[in-house]
């Protein structure tokens, strides 16, 4: 049991101390009086961290996801309209020599090359 309670005494303290951290509504002398305060007289900082800013620890959390899982899906978005952008213009490419080759104006060699050509870059 005592080995469990340090256990979440210490994962209580880093999470303060992270939080403390990542909130860039702190200035510097904030941040370093709530750090010297919770590493000096660490049951009494932390106890009065959770009661002034618990509160806040779980909104600058959610905040902090949410722009990590949007920075996620722009990146996706831009790779796959990267990746896409390529793979359209090949096909824009190839329907392109399809329908020269339907009209007769390119011949079958030369439809195989070109096709070759697009395939390859």
């Amino acid at each position: 049991m005592w080995v469990f309670l340090w256990v979440l005494w210490f994962m209580l303290l880093f999470r303060i101390i992270g939080d403390i951290f990542r909130d860039d509504g702190l200035n510097g002398w904030a941040k370093a009086g709530w750090c010297v305060f919770v590493v000096f007289l660490p049951f009494l900082g932390c106890f009065i961290y959770l009661i002034a800013r618990g509160k806040g620890m779980g909104k600058r959390e959610m905040e902090r996801a949410r722009s990590n899982e949007q920075q996620f899906q722009e990146y996706i978005r831009a790779a796959a309209t990267t990746s896409g952008t390529s793979g359209a213009g090949h096909a824009d490419q190839l329907s392109k020599l399809a329908e020269l080759k339907a009209h007769g104006d390119i011949t079958d060699e030369e439809y195989q090359r070109a096709k070759e050509k697009v395939l390859a870059g």
